[in-house]
């Protein structure tokens, strides 16, 4: 018999009634040091008491109208995203699937309105993760995402990660739009080289091709810079934005700047829940604290930190650990077992981790994790590796 929850995870064996900052608990009361933050979500870690009453504040005023009337709450967030970025414009989501949806869009009219109605090919990469709907999963064309869910959407040229020859090659009149995300996090913590970055910058400009950022995962202080192309001191013209940004509650959003955006006008997209006040309102108190400089100095001063643990971890165990990959507090443990292995091995530890793709093990601890926390957490990392080994 089915599960009356549609059994599409392999969940752990864990449930957990609490968290506080770094930290969930079981109904048993067993303790884990969580260094996946909801897979990059939990910005600021659990229950954090300033969203708490961001959260508590707004929720005893307004939860919901629709986007059918102006909003408060929204605007001052955009306000903020605006003034803080490239982007003229901001459009809210409710999740990165949905910010992906509408990226593939605006760049599509964007070309429609240009009237050059063939431009619709948009350049992805291998290794690559947009989210899972139809258009998101056509993206990424990998067998594992598409698998089973043809016809696929059209329109996607699929490259292998970091041959600009073959970016280069791949540009042709039929071109929209480069799709590509600063830091893979599914694909295995794989940063694109600064260097990259600003190639893919120039030959857009030379184009006329749009550039589409996915900061879904990398951004919102993860790599230690608000959004991680400001370490290439590039812009998109159009980017995917949700996770972090809601700290928790879910959000998300599409910024772009005002000539990529020139082709949404009234009635091209909607969003029911998108931009609602209750989400739009511990966002406000999200950016209000991340895109601190201060506060994004210390996420440097602690991923230098974790980095320094990390390597010493693999440096003691060679059969298990091969090396350290990311940027910031994205960063990846390359395994040389299978990384679900580590992650289980860390749940007898009372560790939490996520794997991902090229035999990585992800961490994403809260931003907010302290120095303590992080010598807690590679002690633990220490002693599952030695299970292993």
């Amino acid at each position: 018999m089915i599960a009356s929850v549609l059994p599409t995870y392999n969940r752990a064996p864990l449930s957990f009634v609490s968290g506080e900052g770094a930290w969930l608990t079981e109904a048993d009361g067993s303790r884990y040091l969580d260094l996946g933050a909801g897979i990059a979500v939990n910005v600021l870690g659990h229950a954090n008491p300033e969203l708490v009453a961001a959260l508590t504040a707004q929720a005893g005023k307004l939860w919901h109208v629709s986007n059918l009337y102006q909003i408060a709450e929204q605007q001052r967030l955009a306000d903020m995203l605006v003034e803080a970025t490239f982007a003229d414009t901001v459009f809210f989501t409710n999740s990165g699937t949905e910010a992906a949806e509408l990226a593939i869009k605006m760049a599509r009219k964007y070309w429609y309105e240009k009237g050059e109605p063939n431009r619709t090919d948009i350049i992805t990469f291998e290794g690559s993760f947009h989210g899972r709907s139809t258009g998101a999963i056509a993206a990424s064309g990998a067998e594992k995402m598409v698998k089973g869910f043809g016809p696929l959407m059209p329109g996607f040229v699929h490259l292998p990660w970091g041959d600009m020859e073959a970016v280069k090659a791949a540009i042709t009149p039929d071109t929209a739009a480069i799709l590509i995300e600063p830091v893979q996090g599914e694909g295995g913590i794989r940063p694109m080289p600064d260097a990259d970055l600003k190639a893919l910058r120039a030959l857009c400009d030379e184009t006329s091709v749009l550039l589409i950022l996915d900061e879904v995962q990398c951004g919102m202080g993860r790599t230690g810079r608000l959004f991680a192309h400001e370490w290439a001191g590039i812009t998109p013209d159009i980017m995917m934005v949700a996770k972090g940004i809601g700290g928790g509650f879910p959000l998300g959003a599409v910024l772009a700047t005002e000539n990529a955006a020139s082709g949404m006008v009234a009635g091209t997209h909607g969003s029911t829940y998108g931009g609602n006040p209750l989400a739009c309102a511990v966002g406000a108190r999200v950016m209000e604290i991340v895109a601190e400089p201060e506060f994004l100095a210390e996420v440097n001063r602690k991923a230098a930190l974790l980095r320094q643990r990390l390597e010493g971890l693999v440096a003691a165990h060679p059969d298990v650990l091969e090396g350290v990959r990311g940027q910031g507090l994205m960063l990846g443990l390359k395994c040389k077992v299978a990384p679900a292995e580590m992650v289980k091995a860390g749940y007898a530890e009372h560790v939490l981790t996520v794997p991902a793709a090229d035999n990585v093990l992800r961490l994403l601890p809260p931003l907010n994790i302290t120095d303590d926390e992080i010598t807690e957490a590679v002690a633990r990392l220490d002693r599952a590796a030695t299970r292993l080994a």
